[in-house]
This record gives C-alpha cells, structure tokens and sequence, in this order.
C-alpha cells in the first residue's frame, strides 16, 4: 500500500513541478521498478529466517535418517502389512 502511495504522490509532485507528460510517465515506470525490486528484497529478508530454519530441520532430519513425516510412513506400512497378511 505504501508502495502505491509514494507512485501516486510522486506522479502528482511531478506534475505540479511541470514536467511533460511523457517524463512524467517513465518516471512512474522506474519509480514502480525501483519499488517492486525493493519490495522483493525486503520480503526476501523477512523470510530468511524461516528458510533458515527449515533447512536446518531438513539437514538435522537427514541427517538423523529418520522420516519426515513419521505418521505417513507408519500409516502406509500397516497398509502394506495387511494387503501382504490378511486376517
């Protein structure tokens, strides 16, 4: 939101100050790409921590080979065991 504000109101500074219409218009683009790039960025570092944190599970789960989501595995292996030894 804060994003679209700042291209509105740097479209109307710009007007006001007299620049051509044309200006006025490929400010906004690289004024909305400066933006967008800027945004990417900082949602990348507001993740980061969380990527972090789940490649250090991912590592800590591997390498302690147990599987990731145990009840899945537990749940197809009595599947398995009842087709291969029916009561």
């Amino acid at each position: 939101m804060l994003e679209f504000l700042f291209v509105v109101g740097f479209f109307v500074m710009l007007m006001v100050t007299g620049i051509s219409l044309i200006g006025v218009l490929g400010a906004l683009v690289i004024a909305a790409v400066v933006m967008l790039v800027g945004g990417l960025i900082v949602t990348a570092i507001k993740v980061l921590p969380w990527l972090l944190l789940a490649v250090a599970l991912l590592a800590a789960k591997t390498a302690a080979r147990l599987p990731l989501m145990p009840c899945v595995v537990t749940a197809a292996a009595n599947t398995a065991s009842e087709h291969h030894n029916p009561q």
